[in-house]
């Protein structure tokens, strides 16, 4: 009987687990893409996009934080004033999000 070659391994932790947590929710695409687009303080977010709620945006502004998509800068003023920018890895991530939007165009 001949053997069968073994199977490829499948990455279900890293960067692989990051993209489909990111990628599998809208809700983290429409935050990548306002943070984009330059809204980046989390009112402007919540007032750009109907249905967005304050508790939703908050999970996902961490777990782009936690990511190591966005840094999160507080400014010392009063009242308190936050805004998220792309980290450095944030940028590189984008690269990933607009080769998806190239291919979604091309089949469109």
């Amino acid at each position: 009987m001949k053997k069968s070659p073994p199977l490829p391994r499948v990455r279900t932790d890293g960067v692989a687990a990051m993209v489909e947590s990111i990628v599998g929710c809208k809700w983290s695409l429409i935050v990548l893409q306002l943070v984009r687009q330059g809204v980046n303080r989390p009112g402007a977010m919540e007032r750009a996009v109907p249905g967005l709620t304050a508790k939703v945006l908050n999970e996902r502004l961490r777990k782009m934080i936690r990511y190591g998509i966005f840094e999160r800068k507080v400014f010392p003023v009063s009242p308190p004033h936050v805004e998220y920018r792309f980290t450095p890895f944030g940028r590189k991530f984008l690269r990933l999000l607009r080769g998806i939007e190239r291919l979604q165009d091309e089949l469109e």
